[in-house]
């Protein structure tokens, strides 16, 4: 017998029945929600709102219990009080200045992080090495005084010619550190050196790192035409070798290729004179067949050297002194100008004699070779 429904009608309080639909009749798996079982739409919407006001409720409480959460210490921070502690960066700039540079002059040369121009010239490697004793040399050993610094340009290019002297061309030297740390905006002078300091081992590379270059006429201009400080000292080793009776007085200062190269750039020339180099190894002879082996144009006997040996080579600590003189413009003269010899000549005499005169004074004002 079967219901309107589809399902047999069984006895209720029979055991024997439920036997029989269990062992002879496949099990049905009734609807939850099987036809007139629905729930009540009203009530569908009511548990829906419901589960969606926990969840919210769930969610606020969470973000109340997030600023309480504990905070768990490793051993030993309660020992660091947190007022104390600074950032990375504050602990760096509190180095000394000497310190921070070096730490990141050695991580540029770890990454390749540096330039080099096309000369060779290595910028933060001479203020970072070669610099700093070069600087102890200028103002403890020979204590220089400069003077006519004014005269240097701001920028663009100048040409410095200078008298040279001293046996060892310290001079050169210390005329950069005078430039580069009394000069208006710290300009670094690009020197003109002769070839023999270019094939001297470790010097020469040295040398082309610090800003020196071949002297001759094309990187002179190059290095003009790029708003560079030249500078030239035309004596030579004329200059430097002339013997302690010579000091003080210029030799000659050749053809005049530094006024062919400041007329064709139009750059004014600065003459420069320095007191006190011609004292430091006083050359009181010339050891010739020595020199001739060696390949130099002359071997010093001086006062000290080579009887102390090495003692001998260290320079006596005479007080110097380093004037920039008034600037010689150029740019005045036609482009033609540097074929006409006579104004080369009268251009090269007028400078040489602007030295000399420079030196003259600056001697006839000093009271002795070591105290000025």
């Amino acid at each position: 017998m079967s219901t309107p429904d589809g399902y047999e009608n069984t006895p209720q309080n029979s055991h024997e029945g439920e036997a029989e639909d269990v062992s002879g009749a496949e099990a049905q798996v009734i609807p939850l929600h099987g036809p007139g079982r629905e729930k009540p739409e009203a009530a569908a919407h009511a548990d829906r709102d419901l589960r969606e006001s926990e969840e919210a409720q769930e969610h606020l409480r969470q973000q109340e219990r997030r600023p309480d959460a504990p905070v768990v210490e490793f051993p030993g921070a309660a020992r660091i009080s947190p007022a104390k502690t600074r950032p990375a960066v504050e602990a760096a700039d509190a180095l000394p200045a000497s310190l921070k540079a070096a730490l990141g002059f050695l991580r540029d040369r770890l990454t390749g992080d540096y330039t080099v121009d096309e000369f060779g010239f290595d910028a933060e490697l001479t203020d970072t090495l070669l610099m700093p004793p070069l600087r102890a040399l200028y103002d403890k050993w020979f204590r220089v005084d400069t003077f006519g610094v004014e005269n240097l340009p701001t920028d663009g290019g100048a040409l410095l010619v200078s008298n040279h002297s001293g046996t060892i061309p310290l001079d050169a030297l210390m005329t950069s550190v005078a430039v580069h740390d009394h000069a208006p905006g710290n300009r670094h002078l690009r020197g003109l050196g002769a070839d023999l300091v270019f094939q001297v081992p470790l010097v020469g590379s040295f040398a082309r790192k610090s800003g020196q270059t071949l002297a001759c006429n094309a990187d002179a201009e190059r290095l003009l035409r790029k708003g560079e400080l030249v500078g030239v000292w035309p004596e030579g080793f004329k200059g430097i070798g002339k013997p302690f009776s010579s000091r003080y007085k210029l030799q000659r200062f050749g053809r005049g290729g530094f006024v062919s190269a400041a007329l064709r750039t139009g750059v004014p020339i600065i003459p420069v004179s320095v007191i006190g180099a011609e004292e430091i190894y006083p050359k009181i002879g010339d050891i010739k067949l020595l020199a001739r082996l060696l390949g130099l144009p002359y071997f010093p006997v001086t006062p000290l050297f080579p009887l102390l040996g090495p003692l001998g080579a260290i320079p006596l600590p005479t007080k110097w002194s380093i004037e920039f003189g008034e600037p010689i413009r150029t740019d005045s003269y036609d482009a033609d100008a540097v074929d006409d010899p006579m104004l080369v000549f009268t251009l090269t005499d007028q400078v040489r004699e602007s030295i000399q005169q420079s030196l003259y004074k600056r001697l006839s004002q000093r009271k002795s070779v070591f105290k000025g």
